[in-house]
């Protein structure tokens, strides 16, 4: 069956998540005519006819809430920042569309505004990963996912940041018109079909802040200093002259995580680095990270990253 997709723009989107949504779910896409999307491009602001691009072009729209109240899905593409409330006109104009029977979509920041109509509460959603700290403190019930390039509830679909909206895009059409038309469109578009991975792929993993325990941050350096070497939480313990058990908790307490996996994050994050900036081998990659093998540091960075460290450097390093 045809479905119409309304597409949010508002004034300063970037033209380029505007572009996803419209290119993928083009009336011209493969299969049966009578199973194509039709795409209108919908103003999120009311009574706004023209809106101005991030690139300062005008945005000439013909349709506001109403028509997106009447979509059988909804895309919001982006969204200005990530403290800046939607239109009520706008939530309200979401919220009739999934009453319904819409599928409401949120791409990258647009994730935001369809957290706010209240959709994704007790659910769990993504975002771009330099919005997720913001989503998490907006957004309490929702349950947020910040390393996977979309997530599916059913009747709502949001995606990580950027690009990741193609790959939602591609998978709704995959949902709704199976693998071989969705798998059609992907190689018209020069794309992946499903793309392995995720967005903790793209994430920098800076070295946390000190604690304020000039002790308890005097045995993280150490450990910098050190992750070549066999660390356990006993030798850990032992350098900050406490029992095990009240060294666990401390860590806890000061970090957030245990030790055994701040070990292994930072491990991980040395051998980031080693990748994208030096020539040396896997396996010196591996010893120097603490890893001790190429197969223990693959295994870890697959099951972290989604992705082997020989394709991590290729990636970042061209």
């Amino acid at each position: 069956m045809s479905r119409t997709v309304a597409v949010v723009a508002f004034e300063r989107i970037s033209l380029f998540h505007l572009s996803v949504p419209g290119v993928v779910f083009d009336e011209d896409m493969p299969g049966r005519a009578a199973d194509r999307y039709r795409v209108r491009i919908c103003s999120g602001e009311p009574e706004r006819k023209t809106l101005r691009t991030s690139g300062r072009i005008a945005l000439a729209v013909d349709a506001g809430p109403a028509a997106i109240a009447r979509a059988d899905v909804v895309v919001v593409p982006s969204w200005r920042g990530v403290e800046e409330p939607a239109p009520q006109a706008l939530l309200e104009a979401i919220l009739r569309a999934h009453r319904r029977g819409a599928t409401i979509v949120g791409l990258c920041l647009g994730a935001f505004v369809v957290a706010e109509t209240g959709l994704l509460d007790g659910r769990r959603a993504t975002t771009h990963w330099a919005g997720a700290s913001a989503f998490a403190r907006r957004f309490p019930a929702v349950r947020i996912e910040p390393d996977v390039l979309y997530v599916d509830e059913g009747d709502v679909v949001t995606s990580a940041g950027t690009a990741a909206g193609i790959d939602c895009c591609l998978h709704l059409v995959r949902r709704h018109h199976g693998a071989e038309v969705a798998n059609e469109l992907a190689r018209r578009l020069v794309v992946p079909p499903h793309r392995q991975g995720g967005q903790a792929q793209y994430i920098a993993q800076p070295l946390p802040a000190a604690t304020g325990d000039a002790r308890f941050d005097e045995v993280l350096d150490w450990v910098r200093g050190h992750l070549a070497d066999a660390l356990d939480v006993d030798t850990l313990a032992e350098r900050a002259a406490m029992s095990r058990r009240s060294f666990t908790r401390h860590f806890r307490e000061r970090t957030g995580t245990s030790a055994t996996q701040w070990i292994l994050e930072q491990r991980l994050a040395l051998a980031q680095r080693l990748l994208e900036t030096s020539d040396e081998p896997i396996e010196r990659v591996a010893t120097a990270a603490g890893f001790g093998s190429s197969t223990s540091l693959r295994q870890h960075f697959v099951a972290a990253f989604a992705t082997n460290p020989t394709a991590w450097r290729r990636q970042f390093r061209g």
